[in-house]
């Protein structure tokens, strides 16, 4: 299922990415499309989360507008490789949609999958976005946003210093330590 997904993800991406661009070539003007025209044409699109899709729609327009805001910093948007050996998605949680349930995580449209946490996440933090990746040598990462209230927790010293510093008379340039060389 992570296969496919990559593989969906990339497809519509560039489908997109291709239609964009022909668009602006017939009539010189920008155009913003969504994945879900495409389902109907490529049924197997409903199979993988939906929103992976959006986060690929979502990625494409950023590329596209930066493009178009400073073509001399940007580049042109570029289709995605199906040869590099790092693919990833991402997908946001909603109502729930992704939680954690002891050493598992529980992934929309996959279910769980054994997980071994990095970090252990807050008390009372809220997933928002997860990033799953799979680099060249074949092996698998998440990448989890979380959001939680900063608690500040007060500060009681142990230990205590005193300083006392007093200051007599005015400082000049006639009373400083540097010696003058004897050639000036």
């Amino acid at each position: 299922m992570f296969a496919k997904t990559f593989g969906c993800v990339r497809f519509i991406y560039n489908k997109m990415l291709g239609d964009r661009l022909d668009y602006y070539k017939e009539t010189g003007k920008k155009r913003n499309n969504t994945p879900a025209p495409y389902k109907e044409d490529f049924p197997w699109l409903k199979e993988v989360d939906s929103l992976a899709l959006a986060n690929a729609q979502m990625n494409l327009n950023k590329a596209y507008n930066n493009f178009f805001r400073n073509r001399k910093h940007f580049g042109q948007s570029r289709f995605q490789s199906k040869k590099t050996g790092h693919v990833s998605y991402s997908t946001n949680n909603q109502h729930g949609s992704v939680r954690i349930e002891g050493n598992k995580v529980r992934l929309p449209k996959i279910g769980l999958v054994k997980l071994c946490l990095h970090r252990p996440l807050m008390e009372n933090s809220t997933i928002k976005t997860v990033t799953i990746s799979k680099t060249s040598s074949g092996k698998y990462y998440i990448s989890i946003l979380a959001e939680y209230e900063n608690q500040i927790l007060p500060i009681i010293p142990k230990k205590f210093l005193g300083l006392d510093f007093a200051m007599h008379g005015p400082i000049n340039a006639a009373t400083s330590c540097i010696k003058k060389p004897a050639t000036w």
